[in-house]
């Protein structure tokens, strides 16, 4: 119960705030960029090239949405006041975490549009389609846990947003030496790349790897961030 009356209130806060709203506008124009033009080049009723190219405009749009969600309690001094409040600090995180994370859901409802457009406009692979929501919805879910630890990591908010753009890239970049280190640590690599576990996805396949693969990452990453804020708070 108190995961949610902290959710609605954090939630309730992006709605009230420009940003929220700015960075929405900049997630559609780009969305509908990226729809128009790849139908325009490809003649292909699917959604896979929108989707790859959305998943890119997450390493900027996730550090500016999450970047406030614990820093600004510290810049405000409000954080100690919350946790001295019947919560835990783990409540506290899920509940940013999901408030950031419905205003997402949000935005990705508003693009069922698109599906739309592609029913009128020829006869799309629905499989492909919702797997590729799938995946995008969990890799979305699992940048945004990570946007959510940078910002438990330092009480401004530019700082945090620098960290979880940071990150996030080096979890998109991190299988690009896969070839040229040696099989095992290659391995590795290609193992925490958040896009790569996208791929199959967009191809229509619903892996169970890939799934427990993000859901893990959102599970570490909030739990990170429980410590992080825990040790910061009563230091």
């Amino acid at each position: 119960m108190n995961v949610w009356h902290l959710m609605k209130k954090e939630l309730r806060s992006y709605l009230l705030s420009p940003l929220a709203w700015v960075l929405l506008a900049v997630y559609f124009a780009l969305g509908g960029y990226f729809f128009s033009g790849i139908i325009i080049i490809t003649g292909q009723a699917d959604l896979t090239g929108y989707f790859g190219n959305m998943a890119v405009t997450l390493l900027f749009l996730v550090p500016a949405l999450t970047m406030r969600l614990w820093s600004e309690e510290e810049a405000r001094g409000t954080s100690r006041f919350l946790l001295t409040a019947p919560v835990t600090v783990a409540e506290v995180v899920t509940a940013k975490f999901l408030a950031a994370f419905s205003l997402m859901l949000l935005a990705e409802l508003a693009s069922l549009v698109y599906v739309l457009i592609l029913w009128r406009l020829g006869s799309p692979d629905w499989g492909t389609v919702l797997a590729s929501y799938l995946g995008f919805t969990l890799l979305v879910a699992a940048s945004l846990a990570v946007g959510l630890f940078a910002s438990s990591l330092s009480s401004s908010q530019m700082v945090a947003g620098l960290i979880g753009f940071g990150l996030l890239l080096l979890f998109w970049v991190v299988d690009w030496v896969s070839s040229s280190v040696p099989a095992g640590l290659g391995s590795v690599l290609k193992a925490i790349s958040f896009p790569g576990h996208l791929v199959d996805f967009l191809k229509g396949l619903v892996v169970t790897n890939h799934i427990v693969f993000y859901l893990s990452a959102v599970v570490l990453f909030l739990f990170l961030a429980v410590q992080s804020i825990a040790k910061r708070t009563w230091a």
